[in-house]
């Protein structure tokens, strides 16, 4: 055995640290593995299941409600129990955390793809740099500018940018430059007031930079947390580094982002693997830097220009993807969850009872594609499978009793990281972000919506402003979005 495998095979075998910044000693093979056998041990020990979903229900103390979450390793033992009445009840639990914290707030978001030029050789990803089928594709300043206003006719307040990894087409300056073009815009009534940003794994710098332009979330999937086959599945490229890549999140956080989103790519690898890598990662940060994940979002692999699902040999059922969200939503009550139109109309209405409190809508996963009039399929990402416009999934939404929102207040006010899940941990989160979802959804009714959503969702804002705790909030909010109404009066928030 050569020196090199040597040491990758003593760093796999790294004792577990939850504190350590080594990438092998806070996602530990061996800690997982044992975490694997002790779910698979347990997962009909129903007195044990019992006592750690007792832990995790919410504790109701006046007006604030806090939970106690769940270790990798007791969550990893209700996600590999399958007892029928168990898995309802785990269920029924998750939805019951969902609306202690979230309520039935709905964020609504879009992805806009900035460049599909890549460098990288993942295995999974249609722009891996050895597809010769895909034209690519970079934006323009002048082509951003026109995608973002096809965003805000639609009524989007939130973006998260996308861009493959390329040192020399999608530099630094290049997403700063687009970060600063989009804010920049204002068409009509639209706004975009927030843009996150899901770019590859980069310097404290850098990081430090993006925190400068003003972004909200930095978001990186992890693809699989398993070393073996992250490295099988990047056989080139900066990506190939799974070290650097896995540590990116703490790059980010001592770069000033304190909030990040984690995601794993679900049918790359077991699942149970890669549930519990995730909730260990969501420890790490928890331990390092006070606070946990903002958000964890949950794609599942799916068809796409030079890539068939079926290669992978680890895909879920829609039952147990959904199985995979009520857990997560157990494990990190305070974290936000994150479902894309990858997912069927079908499967996000049940995750979202379960769990989800984020999606995009009106999805186009091409480079340039919003300013086409019909979808282009040459540059996409991945096959989108909830193909309605935004209106239509705002009047679904509010069909079934949530409330989409733009709100993007907590960036503006500074309540991110640790304050943000502050607020979230006690409550009083019900006070600032359900009446700034009712007031930037009067926006959405008034300037973009269909004459039959309007009225849904103005009956809808009625009777959820009544909801409201405190009586001058909801007296102020309600002349807010009297305003809003009767006037070219925007952006109210608490």
């Amino acid at each position: 055995m050569d020196n090199n495998r040597q040491d990758r095979k003593e760093e796999k075998m790294a004792a577990y640290n939850v504190k350590s910044m080594k990438a092998d000693e806070f996602i530990s093979h061996e800690e997982i593995l044992e975490t694997l056998a002790y779910a698979e041990e347990n997962k009909h020990n129903v007195d044990l299941i019992r006592q750690i979903m007792a832990k995790a229900k919410p504790v109701r103390k006046g007006s604030e409600t806090t939970c106690a979450g769940l270790t990798h390793r007791e969550a990893a033992v209700l996600l590999a129990c399958d007892i029928p009445e168990i898995v309802e009840e785990m269920y029924q639990l998750a939805e019951e955390i969902k609306l202690a914290f979230y309520g039935n707030r709905i964020v609504l978001f879009a992805p806009l793809y900035l460049s599909n030029y890549c460098v990288n050789g993942c295995l999974y990803c249609p722009y891996h740099m050895k597809n010769k089928n895909i034209p690519r594709k970079k934006l323009t300043q002048e082509e951003v500018k026109q995608e973002v206003i096809a965003l805000q006719d639609m009524g989007h307040k939130r973006l998260a940018i996308e861009a493959g990894e390329h040192p020399t087409e999608n530099p630094i300056e290049y997403i700063l430059e687009c970060i600063k073009t989009i804010y920049s815009i204002k068409h009509k009534n639209g706004a975009i007031r927030r843009v996150n940003v899901n770019i590859a794994a980069t310097t404290v710098e850098n990081y430090r930079k993006l925190k400068e332009a003003g972004i909200g979330t930095y978001i990186l999937f992890q693809e699989t947390y398993h070393r073996e086959n992250y490295e099988y599945l990047h056989p080139t490229g900066p990506k190939s580094d799974y070290c650097y890549h896995t540590e990116a999140m703490d790059r980010a956080m001592t770069g000033g982002i304190d909030d990040v989103g984690l995601g794993v790519l679900y049918g790359l690898d077991n699942y149970m693997y890669e549930f519990v890598g995730q909730l260990m990662h969501a420890e790490h940060l928890e331990a390092v830097f006070g606070v946990g994940p903002h958000t964890i979002s949950v794609p599942r692999v799916k068809p796409a220009d030079d890539i068939d699902p079926n290669d992978f040999d680890n895909s879920l059922t829609d039952e147990l993807f959904e199985k995979i969200i009520a857990c997560i939503r157990i494990a990190v009550p305070y974290t936000g969850m994150i479902i894309s139109t990858r997912e069927s109309e079908e499967v996000r209405k049940k995750a979202l009872s379960i769990g989800i409190s984020q999606i995009s809508g009106a999805s186009r996963t091409s480079v340039g594609g919003y300013t086409e009039t019909d979808r282009p399929h040459d540059t996409e990402q991945f096959d989108v499978s909830d193909q309605r416009s935004l209106d239509e999934v705002i009047h679904w939404l509010m069909d079934m009793g949530y409330i989409p929102s733009f709100c993007t207040a907590c960036y503006r006010e500074g309540r991110t990281g640790d304050r943000f899940m502050s607020l979230c941990k006690t409550g009083q989160i019900q006070n600032c972000c359900h009446p700034n979802a009712l007031m930037t959804l009067s926006e959405f009714l008034s300037d973009y919506a269909s004459e039959e959503t309007r009225e849904l969702g103005m009956k809808l804002i009625e009777k959820e402003l009544e909801t409201i705790p405190k009586e001058n909030v909801r007296r102020v909010a309600r002349e807010h979005i009297f305003d809003i109404t009767h006037s070219d009066k925007r952006d109210f928030y608490f």
